[in-house]
């Protein structure tokens, strides 16, 4: 029985997935956290975080592509996600959510 889609089409659309979404959501959490815990003025904080985000976005799609596979790829832009993200809307003490 022949497939619809190759094995390598879903890799590839798996990494461009990460590269794109996962990306963005690592870039997101990125701004997030670093919103909050860079030593300077909340202005300075917000435009340095917003300016090292498109960075960190190029770094996750270069990843996505260098991985052994998408689900490496995709694990590890998650992982890093999950925890800038907790790590930014925790702190509910020092009353500074992004």
């Amino acid at each position: 029985m022949a497939t619809l889609v190759s094995p390598r089409v879903t890799n590839l659309v798996g990494r461009i997935s990460a590269a794109l979404l996962g990306g963005y959501a690592l870039a997101f959490g990125f701004t997030a956290f670093f919103s909050v815990y860079l030593p300077m003025s909340r202005p300075d904080r917000v435009v340095t975080a917003s300016l090292l985000c498109f960075a960190v976005w190029v770094a996750a799609a270069i990843y996505a592509f260098a991985a052994r596979s998408a689900l490496y790829a995709w694990l590890l832009i998650a992982v890093l996600t999950a925890l800038f993200c907790l790590g930014a809307y925790l702190p509910v003490d020092l009353r500074t959510r992004p």
